[in-house]
């Protein structure tokens, strides 16, 4: 599962991540930012492929992605 952090300091709630994961992992909250604007909200974390699309295409670079390796059961 991936962990997926949003800078409240620099969303400015652009809402790009939104339209572009292809998970729906994101929401718009009730949250406000700095900006007065709703921020984002991973919601759906457990979804999240770690394609890290939000993070690349975030314009404040304001979204983290981590995405935990997968053991090898052997």
């Amino acid at each position: 599962m991936a962990k997926i952090t949003i800078d409240k300091m620099c969303c400015k709630g652009c809402d790009i991540c939104i339209a572009i994961c292809p998970k729906k992992v994101f929401v718009k909250s009730k949250k406000r930012n700095g900006y007065g604007s709703n921020m984002p909200d991973a919601q759906n974390v457990k979804d999240c492929a770690g394609c890290r699309l939000c993070e690349r295409l975030c314009p404040d670079g304001a979204i983290d992605v981590e995405v935990e390796a997968e053991k090898n059961e052997n």
